[in-house]
């Protein structure tokens, strides 16, 4: 088998930086383009070294992952302590992954392998190899995405207890977009099931004009008994009916009812 240095190093340069940036995104740091090309292609120039070495298989093995540490650090110097750890975790993890799933494709179709010190030379098609590579880090890429919008999601939230002619326990997003007020109160957003389940049978208190993608609409507005949320208890809370748009969220509240309100009978009270 004829392995030319040139394409092992594109290649595995390739891999490395597509493996840093999810790395890097896994654990939320700043993804520098120069840095990024540095250690990938430290990367890459690591990898020419095992088939040359005749070190022992555990001091090969050990020369891998100080390597990755190392390819770990460059792509983000300035880390912290707790941060390069979860990177270098994150960038190890992903390799195996990757390594793994490339092993197993290149075996379906019939690649021939070569077992060295501690490693495998493959012959498969670049093509091949690349691609898997490139699925692999787009399925990883939009995983990653919605992990972080979630646990953005789940930082915002709040358990809620909203009392009209029914009493509601839901989750509820803490909007600090949301400046609606009607006759100076701020008011709250529900999804209109929830909206139905609290207030059916309500003559709403007023309306006011909601502006969202879909444009501007007028919105009934209802008064609730209480809302409790947050360690703090508001008589009298105000909600429109209204898309929320955020999953298993079907209320939007307004910050300001928490923070307390407008100085009468709304303020917000502390829940002993």
């Amino acid at each position: 088998m004829v392995v030319y240095i040139e394409y092992a190093f594109l290649e595995n340069a390739l891999i490395d930086g597509l493996l840093l940036f999810l790395a890097l995104k896994a654990v939320r740091l700043r993804v520098s383009g120069r840095r990024l090309a540095l250690a990938s292609s430290l990367g890459g120039g690591v990898s020419l070294l095992f088939p040359v070495l005749t070190l022992p298989v555990w001091c090969l093995t050990l020369v891998k992952f100080l390597g990755g540490a190392l390819i770990a650090a460059v792509s983000c110097p300035k880390a912290t302590l707790r941060s390069s750890l979860g990177l270098c975790a994150a960038f190890y993890l992903l390799t195996f992954a990757l390594g793994g799933l490339l092993f197993a494709v290149s075996s379906f179709s019939g690649a021939e392998f070569v077992e060295g010190r501690g490693f495998f030379i493959g012959r498969a098609p670049v093509a091949l190899v690349v691609g898997v590579a490139l699925c692999f880090f787009c399925a990883m890429a939009m995983l990653f995405r919605k992990l972080h919008a979630r646990r953005a999601i789940e930082k915002r939230s709040c358990a809620c207890i909203i009392e009209g002619i029914r009493t509601v326990r839901t989750k509820a997003f803490l909007d600090s977009g949301n400046l609606l007020t009607f006759r100076g109160e701020p008011v709250s957003v529900l999804s209109p099931v929830a909206a139905l389940a609290l207030f059916a049978g309500e003559r709403p208190v007023g309306c006011i004009f909601m502006r969202s993608a879909g444009g501007e609409r007028s919105s009934p507005v209802f008064r609730a008994r209480r809302l409790t949320a947050g360690g703090k208890r508001v008589d009298g809370a105000l909600f429109a009916v209204g898309e929320v748009g955020i999953p298993d969220h079907p209320v939007l509240l307004n910050t300001s009812l928490l923070e307390g309100c407008d100085g009468n009978s709304h303020i917000a009270q502390d829940v002993a």
